[in-house]
């Protein structure tokens, strides 16, 4: 496995390929979001419905509403992040703004001796995924440079000088324009292969910094079902809507401070912009066997969006008296353009089975005190899947079939669990819960996983209601700067904290 994902970083530095194993997380690996309800009690909604994020969890919750209602939801997020790179510690923060599930939900209640009890409709979005997040970290390194994954690409490619100055214009042919990677020669000064400029065995000290941005939005239209005030059935179908933005910047030092080994420094820069528009649906249901007891089931289906992704991309190299300060960049050898990529991809599965309990179950909810429930949530991630939208670009649907193997060998279906409950006095309402998310990579040996602790007050009174939540993320996970073929990979663990604040103002109508 380690030998294809390797191949692939390879190609898409060469051929503005963007995709990689990698990006299977960016639309997989998140957090339950929702109303500050929702959120204060650990993003648990399985099996208790009546609130507008059933829509983007269980769509049969949304049977439980039998009036109008309009919700809003705004958020604050903030990330401390902490990384360790080969033993040197760094810092990285950002905040932004978040929005919480918003939309409107239209009960319409039917007479009681009926067996349809009341349908309702909703149409509501919700940021499943925050992308806004800083990156760095920095460390000495005399095992590996990022200029290899470059010099094994040209050699692996058999590349001659020809193609080494065109080929690849987002990677290796910006390090043979710059001299950090150059020929070397055999007998009689013929051509014999490539080199890198790189003191790799003397260290060299590295540095990576990322700014990323954007978020995955999804807009949801759900209709749910009431049987008998005791089986409520939903479906949703849902848009998704992503957006995101990364400037990367990486850079060797030489740390020998010796002006006469031909490397002094180099930076790569790459801009990477990505938008994308899709379609899925959720199917969900929930029954109350006994007064007390609530069970839900549903089912998230891969959802098929379609993306455009930009790069850009600039090298800089001093390699001192060999050949100086040199610069080159992917719009000088494309026409001034980004290298653009469409493509589609299909998101792994989701499915959920949830139990809760009310306590002092009543037709009248204002009447009831309490209640303790519980998701147990299933993410087939080594499902997920991209796709060439045209098949006649050379290289596409190869590099695409490449890239889905090293997915089922990259990641595994994993658990997550959420945990949540409400006690009520009167009008206010006290929240708590908590969730842990695990690790989606195949390799058990890489220490990735998220908790979350939650919690928040919520008040209730003439059709009016006001919840705030905070929720307090613990996040363990792995960086890599680069990946290379013929030796061992380093990465940054990431250690760090992220804070949400949920608010959410709602309206009976």
């Amino acid at each position: 496995m380690k030998k294809i994902l390797s191949i692939i970083l390879i190609l898409a530095s060469g051929y503005s390929f963007a995709q990689t194993p990698d990006d299977v997380l960016r639309t997989a690996w998140f957090t339950q979001q929702g109303t500050a309800r929702t959120q204060a009690i650990g993003g648990v909604m399985g099996a208790l419905g009546g609130d507008i994020s059933a829509g983007h969890i269980n769509p049969a919750g949304l049977g439980l509403y039998k009036t109008r209602e309009m919700v809003l939801s705004p958020g604050f997020f903030q990330q401390n992040g902490k990384f360790n790179y080969r033993g040197s510690d760094s810092t990285g923060q950002q905040s932004s703004f978040n929005l919480g599930t918003t939309g409107f939900v239209f009960g319409n209640a039917r007479p009681h001796n009926r067996k349809y009890r009341s349908t309702a409709f909703a149409i509501s979005i919700q940021q499943l995924a925050n992308y806004n997040q800083q990156i760095q970290f920095s460390g000495v390194n005399s095992m590996s440079s990022f200029s290899e994954k470059y010099l094994e690409e040209l050699i692996r490619d058999r590349a001659d000088t020809i193609a080494a100055l065109n080929n690849y214009i987002f990677g290796s042919s910006l390090a043979f324009r710059t001299f950090l990677i150059d020929t070397t020669q055999g007998a009689g000064g013929i051509f014999n292969g490539y080199q890198s400029m790189v003191p790799i065995s003397t260290g060299v000290r590295q540095n990576y910094r990322a700014q990323m941005s954007g978020s995955y939005q999804e807009i949801a239209l759900a209709f749910a079902n009431n049987v008998e005030d005791k089986l409520y059935t939903g479906g949703s179908l849902v848009v998704p809507v992503i957006q995101q933005r990364r400037e990367l910047t990486y850079r060797e030092d030489d740390i020998t401070g010796n002006p006469n080994n031909d490397f002094n420094f180099f930076e790569f820069s790459e801009s990477f912009r990505s938008s994308g528009v899709g379609i899925g649906g959720k199917l969900g249901i929930m029954y109350r066997p006994q007064k007390f007891w609530r069970f839900g089931l549903a089912f998230h289906t891969p959802q098929l969006i379609s993306f455009k992704d930009e790069i850009r991309a600039t090298m800089t190299a001093d390699t001192e008296g060999y050949a100086g300060i040199r610069t080159e960049s992917s719009d000088a050898l494309n026409s001034g353009n980004p290298g653009t990529r469409y493509y589609n991809m299909i998101t792994p599965y989701r499915a959920m089975a949830s139990i809760g309990y009310v306590f002092n179950e009543v037709r009248d909810v204002t009447k009831q005190k309490a209640f303790i429930s519980a998701d147990i949530e299933y993410v087939h991630y080594r499902g997920a899947r991209f796709h060439a939208t045209d098949n006649f670009e050379p290289g596409a649907s190869d590099y695409y079939r490449m890239v889905n193997d090293a997915i089922k060998e990259t990641y595994r279906g994993n658990m997550n669990i959420r945990l949540g409950g409400e006690l009520k006095f009167n009008t206010w309402m006290v929240r708590a819960g908590g969730a842990y998310y695990g690790s989606p990579h195949a390799d058990k040996n890489l220490r990735v996983n998220r908790m979350l602790a939650s919690g928040g007050i919520g008040y209730r009174n003439h059709g009016i209601f006001i919840d705030l939540a905070y929720v307090h993320q613990f996040v363990q996970d792995a960086v890599f700067p680069y990946r290379l073929n013929d030796k061992p990979n380093t990465f940054a663990q990431q250690r760090g904290n992220f804070g949400t604040v949920a608010l959410t103002l709602g309206f009976k109508l």
